[in-house]
C-alpha cells in the first residue's frame, strides 16, 4: 500500500519556477522551466479548477463525474503579477500562484486565508505502470474539520482520519474499515466559520489524509493519472454542496412510490412466497410499494432469464402484485455466464463486448452462476446493448425498477475480490487499465441500466438502485450502503453514512434495515425502523440465512411500532417529495447534518446522531439498547416536540425522554408541514383535502409544498403545483401567505390546518381580507380548521 509519509518518497519531484504564462478565456496556463506545467480554470467566481501535468501537455480532458450540461460563468477576471506570485482575482476570491515553486494559496477578498499549499503538487513516478503517483498536500489550521466523501463508516468529522478510495465489496464490513462500495472523492473543509470543497476528480485509486500523519497537513494522492481538483468557495456548506451536486449533475425526480416502504430479502421465491409476503403487508396493514426479488428469480443466476419452477409466469405474478399496488424490482449483476446456449452471452461474445486481459483473452472470474465474463460498460457501443437487454423485463413482464448489485465490480475466490489490474477498458475512446476504469465500472453500469429502465418504461419514470458509485452516479441512480450487519454500532454507521452521502451529492440512499448479515433483535429492528423511514431511501433488506426479518418476524410491539413509523413516512411523502424537489432543483441535500444545518454554532462541529430531515424536521435515533431516552443537542432556534408539542428553545444539549414507539423528533418553529392521508401504497386513495401542521413561531418562517402527478414527465413541462407559505406570527395574530406557481391542479380542493403552539385565543379569521364564518367551541375542541385551497392570505386575529 502506498503511504504518504514524505521520508519514504525518495522519488519526489517538485515543480521549479514559472517561466511564462499564457491566458485563454476562461483559463490561465502557467508553464515551468521544467516540464510542468498548471492549468488554472475559473469556472465560476467560486470555483476554480486546477490541472497539472508533468509531461508538458495535457492528455485529452474526459470525466465521468462532470454534468455536460451544467453552466459555467463568472462575473469578473482579472489577472496580475507581482515579484512574487502572480495573482487571479474573480468576485469571491483571490488566488496566488507562487513564481518560485507553482505553490498555491487562496484567500476571500479581505485576503483572509481560505486554504493554502504546504507542499502543494509533487509526483513520484511509476516505474512498476508507468504515469505518475500525483500528490497534493495543504496546511491545516487547528481547529478545521473536514466532512463529505460518501459512504465512509467512521465519525461525521473527518478530522484525524486517514480514507482510502477503491469500490471493494466488503461483506459485514465493519466500522473505519476501508475501503467500501462507492468512491466520492470530495469532501468540504470547515476553518473559521469558513466553509470550502475539494473535488479531486481522479478515477485510479486515492487516498485522503486529514491531519492523521501530520498534525497540520492535509494531503490527497492517487495511483495514476492527473492531479486534477475543483476547490470551490462558501463561505457557507450551503454553498459548497450545493455547487458540488451542481458539477457532478442531480438525478430526475423518482416516481412518488420508489419514496415509499420496499421489502427484500435473499431471497422470496418461489411465487408463492412472494405472494405470501405481500398478503401479509395488506393483512397488517402496514404500507409497501416494493418487493425485490433476488438472484434466485433466475434461471442459474443467469440474468435476464427466469426460474420457470420458481416462477412459471412472471407476467401474470408481476401484473397481480400491481393490482395490490406492488411494484417488483429484480436484480441484474454485471457477470454473464460463460454458457454458449445462453443467448445474453453469445450475443456478447459474438459483438466482443466483454472485458480483455492485456495479453488479450476475456477477463474470467467467478460470481454467482460460476465462471462468468463481464461487458465493458465503458464502451457507448456495450451500454446501448446493455440498455436494450431490458425491453422484455420492463416493457412485456411489467418489472418498475432495477436492482444492480456485485458491481464494485466483485469476483469471488480472488485475493483482491475484482478484476485484475491489466483488465483493458474502453473508456469512451480513452483506452485505459482497470487501475484506471476500477471505480467507474459499477457507475458505468447503473448509467446503462438507468437508460435502459428509462426506454423501456416511458413514459413513466425508472427506478434503478447501485452498490458501487463514482462521483455524478446521482444523475442515474439510486443507491444503499451495502452489506451491513444487525448489529447497534452499525445502526450508528448506517445513520453517519446516509448523512455523508447525502452531503456528497448522492442524496437517494439509505440503508439494509435490520442489517443485512446476522439476525436483529426485535429491538434493534425496531430502532432501525425509526430511523430508516427518515432515509430518503426506505428498504428493510435481509441475507435470510438467519431466518425472516419481515416485520411479522418479530413481536407485536414490534409489529406496531413498524406499522407506526411507516405510516409516518407514508403521511410524510409530500415533505419528503418536496425535499427531493429542492436536490434536484437547487442541489439542497435532502438529510442535513448539524454542522451543515448552522456551521456558525461550533458545537455542531462533532455531533454525529442529529440530522435535520429536510428542512424543518429535526430527528435523532435511539442507538443503544434498553432506552427510553437520550441525551440529543438542539440546534439554535425554536423548536416543538413532535410527540408533546413542547417548546424549546435550542442551541443546547438535553435530555430528552422518549418510548420504545417513539425517537426524539422536532418540529421547528413556524413550519408548515404537509401530511397525506395513510394509505397501504401509493395511489391507493383520493382525498379530497390536504393536512398541514403548522406550528406557530413569533417572527417569520418559510415552507414549500411540491406536487405533480408523481410520476411521468409532464412536470417538466409545468404541470407541477408549487406552494410557498410565509407565517408571520405576532403577539395576537398569525398571517399565513401562500403563493402558488405551477400549472398542476391538485385533487384536493381544501386544506385542513392543525395549529400548533398558538398563544392566545382565536377571536375571529379574515381569508382575503374577508371574515368567515367560525367556530371558536369547535376549534378549541379540535384544534384545526378546514379552508378552501385557492386563497391568498389567511389571518387568524387574537383576543
Amino acid at each position: 500500500m502506498i503511504t504518504n509519509t514524505e521520508l519514504e518518497f525518495k522519488g519526489n519531484q517538485y515543480p521549479s519556477k514559472i517561466v511564462s504564462i499564457k491566458h485563454e478565456g476562461d483559463s490561465v496556463y502557467f508553464h515551468t522551466d521544467g516540464s510542468v506545467i498548471l492549468k488554472l480554470t475559473v469556472l465560476r467566481d467560486s470555483m476554480l479548477r486546477f490541472r497539472y501535468t508533468t509531461k508538458g501537455y495535457f492528455s485529452n480532458d474526459f470525466s465521468y463525474a462532470i454534468d455536460k450540461s451544467q453552466l459555467h460563468g463568472y462575473n469578473f477576471l482579472e489577472i496580475t503579477e507581482t515579484e512574487l506570485y502572480y495573482q487571479v482575482k474573480t468576485s469571491k476570491v483571490l488566488c496566488r500562484i507562487f513564481k518560485l515553486d507553482l505553490r498555491i494559496s487562496i484567500f476571500d477578498l479581505n485576503e483572509n486565508v481560505i486554504l493554502e499549499d504546504e507542499l502543494g503538487f509533487h509526483w513520484e513516478e511509476s516505474y512498476e505502470y508507468g504515469g505518475n503517483i500525483v500528490k497534493m498536500s495543504k496546511s491545516s489550521k487547528d481547529g478545521e474539520c473536514f466532512y463529505g466523501l460518501g459512504d465512509k463508516a467512521t465519525q461525521m468529522n473527518l478530522k484525524g482520519k486517514r480514507v482510502e478510495n477503491f469500490a471493494t465489496d466488503q461483506y459485514a464490513f465493519g466500522k473505519d474499515q476501508e475501503p467500501l462500495y462507492k468512491v466520492v472523492p470530495f469532501y468540504v473543509g470547515l476553518q473559521n466559520k469558513q466553509a470550502y470543497g475539494i473535488f479531486f476528480d481522479n478515477t485510479f485509486r486515492t487516498y485522503f489524509d486529514f491531519c492523521h500523519e501530520r498534525r497540520n497537513v492535509t494531503s490527497f494522492w492517487a495511483e495514476g493519472g492527473e492531479m486534477n481538483y475543483y476547490f470551490i468557495y462558501g463561505p457557507n456548506m450551503h454553498d459548497v454542496v450545493t455547487t458540488y451536486t451542481d458539477l457532478t449533475g442531480k438525478p430526475e425526480l423518482p416516481p412518488l412510490w420508489a419514496l415509499g416502504y420496499h421489502q427484500c430479502k435473499w431471497s422470496y421465491y418461489p411465487e408463492s412466497n412472494v405472494k405470501e409476503v405481500a398478503a401479509k403487508f395488506r393483512e397488517l396493514q402496514i404500507p409497501c410499494d416494493a418487493i425485490y426479488l433476488d438472484i434466485d428469480y433466475m434461471e442459474g443466476f443467469r440474468c435476464f432469464t427466469w426460474n420457470k419452477e420458481y416462477f412459471p409466469d412472471p407476467k401474470r405474478m408481476v401484473s397481480e402484485l400491481a393490482a395490490d399496488g406492488f411494484k417488483t424490482i429484480v436484480i441484474i449483476d454485471p457477470g454473464i455466464k460463460i454458457d454458449k446456449e445462453y443467448s445474453v452471452y453469445k450475443e456478447a461474445l459474438e459483438k466482443d463486448f466483454f472485458c480483455k486481459r492485456a495479453d488479450g483473452p476475456y477477463m474470467k472470474g467467478k460470481v454467482w452462476p460460476g465462471e462468468c465474463n463481464f461487458p465493458d460498460y465503458t464502451n457507448p457501443v456495450v451500454r446501448e446493448w446493455w440498455a436494450g437487454l431490458f425491453q422484455e423485463l420492463i416493457s412485456d413482464i411489467g418489472v418498475k425498477g432495477v436492482w444492480n448489485d456485485m458491481n464494485e465490480p466483485a469476483v469471488m475466490e480472488v485475493p483482491n475480490k475484482t478484476f485484475p489490474m491489466d483488465v483493458r477498458h474502453d473508456y469512451d475512446g480513452n483506452p485505459c487499465s482497470h487501475r484506471k476504469a476500477h471505480n467507474i465500472y459499477g457507475m458505468q453500469m447503473a448509467r446503462a441500466t438507468y437508460h435502459g429502465v428509462k426506454r423501456f418504461s416511458y413514459p413513466k419514470r425508472p427506478f434503478v438502485i447501485t452498490r458501487s458509485a463514482y462521483s455524478g452516479t446521482q444523475r442515474y441512480t439510486s443507491s444503499w450502503t451495502g452489506d451491513n450487519v444487525a448489529t447497534w454500532e452499525h445502526l450508528w454507521i448506517a445513520n453517519i453514512q446516509v448523512q455523508r452521502m447525502c452531503i456528497s451529492g448522492m442524496g437517494f440512499t439509505g440503508s439494509d434495515i435490520g442489517g443485512f448479515a446476522e439476525q436483529p433483535s426485535g429491538e434493534l429492528y425496531a430502532r432501525w425502523i425509526q430511523l430508516g423511514v427518515f432515509h430518503p431511501f426506505c428498504r428493510t433488506h435481509s441475507s435470510g440465512d438467519h431466518g425472516n426479518q419481515e416485520p411479522w418476524a418479530f413481536d407485536e410491539e414490534v409489529i406496531d411500532i413498524t406499522r407506526k413509523f411507516v405510516n409516518l413516512r407514508y403521511q410524510l411523502l409530500p415533505y419528503l417529495y418536496t425535499m427531493f424537489w429542492q436536490y434536484i432543483e437547487e442541489g439542497i441535500p435532502m438529510l442535513k447534518p448539524l454542522v451543515y444545518f448552522d456551521q456558525e454554532d461550533t458545537q455542531t462541529h462533532y455531533r454525529n446522531d442529529e440530522f435535520i430531515f429536510g428542512n424543518q424536521i429535526l430527528v435523532c435515533p435511539i442507538l443503544e439498547p434498553n432506552s427510553l431516552g437520550r441525551r440529543m443537542y438542539i440546534p439554535r432556534g425554536q423548536w416543538y416536540n413532535y410527540w408533546t408539542n413542547e417548546l424549546i428553545s435550542g442551541g443546547k444539549e438535553i435530555w430528552v425522554d422518549t418510548k420504545f414507539d417513539q425517537i426524539p423528533i422536532f418540529v421547528k418553529a413556524g413550519a408548515v408541514i404537509p401530511k397525506y392521508p395513510v394509505q397501504q401504497y401509493v395511489g391507493e386513495l383520493e382525498f379530497d383535502e390536504l393536512i398541514l401542521d403548522l406550528y406557530y413561531k413569533e417572527g417569520k418562517e418559510k415552507s414549500f409544498v411540491y406536487e405533480d402527478a408523481q410520476d411521468g414527465y409532464d412536470y417538466k413541462k409545468g404541470r407541477f403545483s408549487l406552494l410557498s407559505f410565509q407565517t408571520n406570527g405576532k403577539e395576537k395574530d398569525l398571517i399565513i401567505q401562500l403563493h402558488q406557481e405551477g400549472k398542476y391542479s391538485t385533487n384536493y380542493s381544501k386544506y385542513k390546518i392543525n395549529l400548533f403552539g398558538l398563544p392566545f385565543k382565536i377571536k375571529e379569521i379574515e381569508i382575503d381580507n374577508e371574515k368567515i364564518s367560525f367556530d371558536s367551541k369547535a376549534f378549541e375542541k379540535l384544534n384545526y380548521l378546514i379552508v378552501d385551497k385557492g386563497f391568498s392570505e389567511l389571518h387568524i386575529i387574537g383576543k
